[in-house]
């Protein structure tokens, strides 16, 4: 299952959940701490503490940041 680690209220992870939901995928979201030095669950996956990251195990994605790329990224596999 595809899994999402957001912030609530990033406009960025919200356009990555719209893709989501536009293509009706399934995934787990893992809403994340304000303070970045909170996130180790988001640095584990993907390096770096910013969100959004996509992870998509079916499809060998461990960590994909950059909202835009993403967006592409799900556009490309799912859509």
């Amino acid at each position: 299952m595809i899994e999402l680690y957001r912030l609530r209220g990033c406009p960025y992870c919200r356009t990555v959940e719209q893709k989501l939901d536009e293509l009706e995928l399934e995934y787990k979201s893992h809403n994340v701490s304000l303070f970045r030095f909170r996130r180790s669950a988001v640095k584990a996956v993907s390096g770096q503490s910013g969100v959004p990251v996509l992870v998509d195990p079916e499809h060998d994605v461990s960590g994909m940041v950059e909202s835009e790329d993403i967006v592409a990224y799900l556009e490309q596999t799912y859509g």
